[in-house]
Formats: C-alpha cells, structure tokens, sequence
C-alpha cells in the first residue's frame, strides 16, 4: 500500500484552524449534535469486546429499513471511511481494475490508488444534470473490472440518480460479474423518492452508509456495509477482524439509540435542511457569476463559477477565507476544476450560510 493523504483531509477545517473561519461553508453533513441536544443518555455499559459484526439491535434497525434484508446482511464498521477501506482492500490488488464515477468521495479514490489497482473515470458533466451514463459505464468495463464505485444521494453535487440508472447499473454489474458499490451516506436526506439501498436488489449491489453526515454524530465513528451475498460478507468480516476486531459497544449504543428515534429525528431536520436548500437558490438565483445543479439530496451542492479563464481562482479562494473568513471546498478536493466549489448548508447556522454566500460574492466583484 502506497499510502498519500488526500487534499481533501490536508486542506480540511480543521487543519486550517476554525479560529480562522468565520462562515464555515465546506462541512459535508448537518450540524455535530451533542447526548443532549438529541435526547440520549448511555446506559451503564459493560465494556466487554462487542459482536464482531455489530450489535446485532443496531444490524436489526439498519436493515428493517429495506425489504429483503436480514441483519446478517450488515456489517458495523468505523464509519463509512472504515466500509470504504473494508472493500477496498478485500476486493481489489494490483492485478485489477476499478470504475469510478468522479466526482466521489476521496476514499473511493485514493485506497484503490494505495492499493495500485487500474482506474478508469467517469466524469459526470454539469451541463448534463451530473446524472451518470451507463453507455459510458459499460464501455469502461473490463474483464479484471472488480466494481463499479458510485456515490447516491451523490457527494459533492447532491444529485440522486433515477431508479432506472440504479437498475441500469445492477444489471451492468450482473451481466459483467463483478460488483456495484453505492455510498448511501446521504440517503436519509432524501428531498424526494428515496432509493431503496442498492443491496437490498442484488447480491451483486453493496451499501455502504454511516450516521455522520445525516445525523451530525461523526464522532462516534458508526458506518456499516451491507450485502448478500455470504462468501464475501466472510471476506469482509474476516477484514474488520483483522483490523480491529469490534467496533465500540459505547458507539454502538449511541447509534442505536439514535436509529430508534430516526422518524423523529429526520421529521425534525428534513423541512430545515429544505430551507436551508432554499436559501442557496435564492442566492444563487440572484448572483449571475455562480450556477448550480439543485441537490435532490444530501446537504452540499456543487456550484459553478462563471468566469474567464483570466479570473485568478487562487486569489478568490484565498481573499474569500483570509479577506472575509468564509471557507469553502474548492473542486480539486473531488479532482474538478477550481471553478466548482462544494457548498455545505446543514452544518452552519442560518446566519452563518447568508453570511457566507455573500461573502463568496463580495470575493468574486474584487477578482473579476
């Protein structure tokens, strides 16, 4: 493993110093909630070496939210990062191929880079809606192809593909034999139709999921895959084992906790992350330099700057967080061009969001 750290993580937030950020805009999920803002406590836990697998009432919450699946279907990993990872390094060697739809998540990238595995890219286009082709899926495919890696609620853009690019790509995987990764992480934060999770259709589909971008607990670091198919549930199991064993009974019980009150909690959050939505199209609609593809989900979009190509984009970034403490994630943390930018509206507050989108206004009249 030929291990480099991503942009992404080395230009993050909190490398930079929050004392430096006034309008944190680059956040990736809702606002970190803390026990008591969400109604929990822990109960007087033994702290004994957990399920391997997970707690099996957590697997139960986890895959009763799909038709066809059984606990023995999920794994509880260490966030979705530790999922990733999981199958990354089960599935994939020197030897192999990879398709990824790009933009994706930066782990989705860079283990298999790590691993040293071929990657052929899908770039999804702007001007296109972001919505994948499959033509273009098919035609990459190899016959050392391990899977296809996409992203749905789609980070960064929060575009959601149709039912029938999601069937699309199951049977392309079928027909192929090798497998389909969907990161699911933003799938309770659906605005509209809500996808049913890609394993629950195939076993040649795996989820992968976690409670930190929709729920705001990234700190207690639960994610899970999910699949049905049994010799490689075995594989992945045999992989976390190896890793870590278990994961956290204090963790788990936190998640636990807070999937028993999910109705709840998203009928709670789902009209304010709508109206949070609302406020970057109003700004957007009003500001002729910048452009977006709605998110139909998720908690980020994805806009673009139009500009010339003598608009210094270095010099706005750097006006845009040093001149006016707002802090964005510019599109080569997703290997794009520097005139996309992810926008995070969960994580701030209503203040903060305003303040920041004119604040990326105020830095684009000083560069153009």
């Amino acid at each position: 493993m030929n291990y480099a750290r991503m942009v992404i993580e080395k230009e993050a937030p909190e490398e930079y110093g929050y004392d430096r950020i006034r309008y944190n805009l680059s956040e990736s999920s809702i606002a970190d909630q803390k026990l008591s803002e969400i109604g929990l406590s822990l109960p007087d836990l033994t702290l004994f070496y957990g399920e391997h697998r997970g707690d099996k009432a957590l697997r139960e919450l986890i895959a009763g939210q799909d038709a066809g699946l059984s606990p023995d279907h999920v794994l509880v990993t260490a966030g979705a990062a530790g999922a990733l990872f999981i199958i990354a390094t089960s599935l994939l060697s020197d030897k192999d191929h990879l398709v990824v739809v790009r933009p994706n998540y930066a782990t989705n990238i860079e283990t298999p880079r790590a691993i040293g595995c071929a990657i052929s890219y899908i770039d999804l286009d702007f001007d296109n809606g972001f919505a994948v082709d499959l033509a273009e899926v098919a035609a990459a495919l190899r016959p050392n192809t391990r899977y296809i890696s996409v992203t749905c609620p789609h980070n960064p853009t929060g575009t959601i593909m149709s039912r029938a690019d999601l069937d699309g790509l199951i049977a392309l995987a079928e027909r192929h034999v090798c497998y389909l990764l969907v990161d699911e992480t933003y799938r309770d934060l659906s605005y509209g139709q809500r996808l049913p999770a890609a394993a629950s259709l195939s076993p040649r589909a795996i989820s992968v999921s976690s409670l930190s971008k929709a729920y705001g607990i990234p700190g207690i670091r639960i994610g899970w895959l999910v699949t049905q198919d049994a010799g490689l549930y075995e594989r992945f199991l045999a992989a976390k084992e190896q890793i870590g064993i278990c994961g956290s009974v204090i963790d788990e019980a936190i998640a636990r906790a807070m999937l028993e009150r999910r109705d709840e909690f998203l009928g709670a959050l789902m009209p304010e992350m709508k109206a949070r939505r609302d406020i970057v199209q109003q700004w957007i609609d009003r500001e002729p330099l910048v452009d977006w593809v709605r998110p139909q989900g998720g908690v980020v979009g994805f806009p673009r700057i139009n500009v010339g190509p003598d608009f210094d984009l270095d010099r706005f970034y750097d006006g845009l967080l040093e001149k006016h403490g707002a802090y964005v994630g510019p599109g080569h943390w997703f290997e794009m061009p520097k005139t996309y930018f992810r926008v995070g509206f969960g994580w701030p507050t209503e203040a903060q969001l305003r303040g920041g989108l004119e604040a990326i206004s105020a830095a684009l009249r000083e560069q153009n």
